[in-house]
């Protein structure tokens, strides 16, 4: 049975699972990566998602305030694994809601060119492509998504 829990980045399960996502990153952006790095810092974020097969956690997601009225995506990742079965869609309708109980109207993300999964992840939750922002308003390899939250 699949589960989700909200929780924080001290969470044990999704450090875990952010250690794995870092060294899959790693092999994506090749050159790109220490760039992208810097932005990975997960010691302050208030709002995570971990979702378990039991015991076994098998995703993540987290959110952190970008704006007043936005919070940013980050830090999505489902293992190999367990890919193809709709764990991450779960995880991130758990984030949207939880933005939207907190007052926050739209999410907003950064994924990369070489994550063609996480394009159609976000494709198919409804997010859009908008222009880069931020930190990666000048990166080629960067696709920026938004997502207005309806009540």
């Amino acid at each position: 049975m699949l589960t989700t829990k909200r929780t924080r980045s001290s969470n044990i399960d999704f450090q875990t699972l952010v250690k794995a996502l870092d060294a899959d990153l790693k092999i994506r952006d090749g050159e790109e990566h220490d760039f992208y790095h810097q932005f990975y810092k997960i010691d302050m974020i208030q709002n995570v998602v971990v979702a378990y097969a039991g015991d076994e956690p098998i995703g993540c997601g987290a959110v952190k305030e970008y704006s007043s009225d936005s919070m940013e995506v980050k830090r999505m990742y489902v293992p190999p694994q367990h890919r193809g079965k709709g764990i991450a869609s779960i995880v991130l309708k758990e984030l949207e809601s939880w933005c939207k109980e907190l007052g926050y109207k739209k999410c907003i993300l950064e994924t990369g060119k070489k994550q063609p999964e996480a394009i159609e992840l976000y494709k198919k939750n409804g997010y859009i492509i908008i222009p880069n922002y931020g930190q990666y308003s000048t990166i080629a390899n960067s696709v920026c998504f938004e997502k207005e939250l309806t009540k």
